[in-house]
């Protein structure tokens, strides 16, 4: 029923409410909006519809079978990747390798930006100053959020977009 439905709608029609009327608002720029219909191409087509349609050339990422919310779930938890592949950004499986190594990077770096370069004329060993680098870091950050008192404050309502932000 659910596929039968849709079969009677134009894809291109699909594709242009949400590409035109959905992202309009907010995209402004015209090739913008023309990326976000190229982008959207690839998920009306018609050939969504068929058994097993690939958005990867991988096939890890395909259409789940035809069935009620509990199989879309389990399909979610048992068939996706648990880590997003490259591939579904559009980029090269090289570009997770470079993610990686500049994370480890930026991690390595600043752990030895807070490793002491001489040992101090006072003799404190390096886990004092260790300690005493971080008490000073602590030091200067501002009091906690009070959650509770803010959303008494502020409680969440539909009609106040503010509030629902903060």
């Amino acid at each position: 029923m659910f596929l039968n439905y849709y079969q009677e709608i134009p894809f291109e029609a699909l594709k242009y409410m949400v590409a035109e009327a959905n992202y309009g608002g907010r995209v402004t720029d015209p090739m913008d909006r023309r990326s976000i219909n190229l982008i959207l191409s690839d998920f009306y087509t018609p050939d969504i519809l068929k058994d097993g349609y690939k958005f990867s050339e991988s096939g890890k990422y395909i259409v789940p079978p035809d069935g009620n919310i509990a199989s879309y779930i389990d399909f979610i938890r048992n068939e996706m990747p648990q880590n997003d592949l490259t591939e579904v950004f559009g980029l090269h499986d090289n570009a997770d390798i470079t993610s990686a190594i500049n994370d480890t990077t930026n991690l390595l770096g600043t752990a030895l930006s807070l490793m002491p370069r001489k040992s101090g004329a006072a003799g404190k060993s390096q886990e004092e100053l260790l300690q005493e680098l971080a008490k000073g870091i602590l030091d200067k950050l501002p009091p906690n959020f009070d959650t509770d008192e803010a959303s008494k404050k502020h409680p969440i309502k539909y009609e106040e977009s503010m509030n629902t932000v903060l």
